[in-house]
């Protein structure tokens, strides 16, 4: 019994580290792109106590981390993952795109504090995460 287990975990963890890894490179990247093509230095808003900026990175941080979930439940390997990663992270960077357009003034507002706006860009991001990833799963 313990042989099965152990040889399961042999066969797997190789697998499985190499998947983890390609998704957190993906992952890095996306939201490396996020935090540049936010058009305000985000992290610097958050480390000031801006409560509106941690809610709409919040969002990126979790909506980039659902589809990016996806990938793995559904790809076949590294380079699925790194393909359909960088889809995700496309998509969701039109998220806040999108956001931006239905609240005209979204980085001023999250500049200055605007928690409801913020909550709106957030909620966008989450939406189309959960949206991006149930498309992935088929």
């Amino acid at each position: 019994m313990i042989e099965n287990v152990l040889g399961s975990l042999a066969s797997g963890l190789p697998r499985l580290v190499a998947h983890f890894l390609a998704a957190a490179a993906i992952y890095a990247a996306g939201m490396a792109a996020y935090l540049r093509l936010t058009p305000y230095h985000e992290l610097e808003l958050v480390r000031s106590g801006n409560v509106a900026a941690s809610i709409t990175l919040a969002g990126a941080i979790v909506g980039l981390a659902i589809p990016i979930a996806m990938t793995l439940a559904t790809s076949v390997n590294v380079a699925d993952i790194l393909v359909w990663g960088a889809a995700s992270a496309v998509l969701q960077a039109a998220a806040f795109g999108a956001a931006n357009l239905l609240l005209r003034g979204l980085p001023a507002a999250v500049e200055r504090g605007d928690v409801a706006s913020a909550c709106v860009a957030a909620a966008t991001q989450l939406a189309v995460g959960i949206v991006n990833a149930g498309a992935m799963a088929g």
